[in-house]
């Protein structure tokens, strides 16, 4: 027997269609088996696509399952915000105020999203991530860069080449320019020699000069390893970055700092993440990554 599954399209990061990253939504999940949710996300093709089904724990309002095209994450900033945002918009969560902080279950754990609501809408979601971690470094300049199809002098070699998770590793690698930003070209063929096994397949770059006023950052990343070419907007790699550029003074943050990342612009599909990192002296306390969604539309497949 066949089973209608109902979806919703958004694009996350941004306040306009065709910016920001596609997401779909599933908001009911139950009795889909993981196998069919992997499926499902690899018919879709998106960077990623989720699913909602009821919690474990009573106390918290949904659980939600984050697949790529080629494998399930135990947490995402885009799908994250953007499922938020479906769910506000569905009544399916607390509106009855100007704002409302929800927790949904994840792979890392319970996340706390906190909603914005503008004339009785959804306006706005800021997810807290997981307290980071630092580590490996990488040295070898030269191999980085040409996994990147760049000169090794394009590179920043004053900062560190530095892994940092909040859920999710990635490897960061800061840019001389926005020149080499732009010129930046994924060599799938060799990302594992150049990493070397030893660091995640998932390349965060980024330099300070922007193309946009309001920016901190200009910021790509690259994933083959997860299908995922190029993404226009990652929010798990927001929350890391923020914390590493606070780690190595490259923004203010006495007690607390607020970062824009423009992403996604070589793509055609601007996005901006905004990032909330607070720290007690030398200690980060709280890592929160937030944005604006924009609803594309809904529909249904049949499995």
């Amino acid at each position: 027997m066949m089973r209608r599954l109902h979806y919703h399209r958004v694009d996350v990061f941004t306040d306009r269609a065709f910016g920001g990253n596609p997401l779909a939504v599933f908001t009911n999940g139950r009795g889909v088996e993981a196998e069919t949710m992997q499926a499902i996300a690899k018919e879709f093709n998106l960077a990623e696509t989720t699913f909602v089904l009821p919690p474990r724990d009573p106390r918290h309002d949904w659980r939600v399952r984050i697949f790529t095209p080629v494998r399930e994450l135990p947490m995402a900033g885009h799908p994250t915000v953007g499922t938020s945002f479906v769910l506000a918009r569905e009544h399916l969560v607390r509106r009855d105020a100007e704002e409302t902080t929800i927790t949904l279950e994840e792979g890392v754990g319970p996340v706390p999203v906190r909603i914005e609501f503008k004339d009785g809408e959804p306006a706005f979601a800021e997810m807290s991530q997981p307290l980071p971690t630092f580590g490996p470094r990488l040295s070898d300049a030269r191999a980085i860069a040409g996994m990147l199809s760049l000169d090794a002098r394009d590179l920043d070699e004053s900062l560190p080449f530095e892994v940092v998770s909040c859920g999710v590793p990635f490897l960061y690698v800061p840019l001389r320019s926005l020149d080499a930003a732009r010129r930046a070209r994924p060599r799938a063929d060799l990302f594992e020699n150049a990493l070397g096994g030893v660091v995640p397949p998932e390349v965060f770059l980024f330099t300070r000069e922007v193309e946009h006023p309001g920016s901190t950052v200009h910021s790509r990343m690259f994933a083959p390893g997860l299908g995922i070419t190029e993404d226009p907007a990652t929010g798990g790699a927001s929350g890391p970055l923020g914390c590493y550029l606070v780690r190595h003074g490259l923004v203010a943050c006495d007690t607390s700092a607020r970062i824009v990342s423009e992403q996604g612009i070589e793509m055609g599909r601007p996005s901006f993440i905004k990032i909330r990192i607070e720290r007690d002296g030398d200690r980060i306390t709280a890592v929160k990554v937030g944005g604006q969604c924009h609803f594309m539309g809904e529909g249904f497949i049949e499995i």
